[in-house]
């Protein structure tokens, strides 16, 4: 007993080495001040914020793409102005920043698409003849966008269109792929001389891809 007696006081000994050891750790645990946040819990609580902004983030841009804005250009809502803008007979109108024409045809609104369906080329449409006709390979298509001659595979693709308010909208962020060859419904032949110059043929296009015969009057 009296040799386990003096090894009990050893024990303490080592004992005043353990908070030097220790200092760090009360160290981390000193800045409980009013107004501070510890280092650790201020990169716990970061990494929460920026999970939740991702996640925000991820959440509006689905929103966006599902709810288009209004007043915007291409891949959103468009404000093509007051139907009154419309109400002539063959009217066209082209918008640059959504990328479409609107027509009117026997009191019916089209928002067709300017990016051609063969290979992607901007068509422009021709006042002397009435029609869209593609520079690139020569594809050729009416008011209201339906497929008449070219290498082109169907009609031109056309955005939906509503009017709001007496405002006519379009909504470019869904494209609605065009009619397929031999489903007209406008004009069928030109209102005058073509605008396309010599036109090479595109591969398998056929001779029809050549500029329309001015026709002397609209159909």
């Amino acid at each position: 007993m009296d040799k386990d007696e003096r090894t009990t006081p050893e024990t303490p000994a080592a004992e005043p080495e353990t908070p030097a050891a220790a200092t760090p750790a009360h160290h981390d645990a000193a800045p409980d001040r009013p107004g501070t946040i510890p280092r650790r819990s201020f990169l716990d609580n970061s990494w929460k914020v920026l999970g939740l902004a991702l996640v925000v983030e991820a959440g509006w841009t689905s929103y966006s793409i599902l709810s288009p804005s209004e007043g915007g250009g291409f891949g959103a809502m468009v404000d093509a102005g007051p139907v009154t803008d419309f109400l002539a007979e063959g009217t066209v109108k082209y918008f640059l920043d959504g990328r479409f024409y609107v027509t009117q045809y026997k009191g019916g609104l089209r928002a067709l698409y300017q990016k051609c369906p063969h290979l992607g080329c901007r068509v422009p449409f021709c006042d002397s003849s009435k029609q869209f006709e593609c520079p690139c390979h020569g594809s050729v298509y009416n008011l209201l966008g339906d497929y008449l001659k070219g290498p082109a595979p169907r009609g031109m693709d056309r955005f939906p269109i509503t009017i709001k308010n007496g405002r006519v909208m379009v909504d470019t962020s869904t494209a609605v792929e065009g009619p397929p060859r031999g489903v007209i419904e406008g004009p069928t032949t030109a209102g005058g001389p073509s605008c396309l110059g010599e036109i090479t043929p595109a591969p398998g296009a056929s001779p029809s891809a050549s500029p329309a015969t001015p026709t002397g009057g609209a159909s």
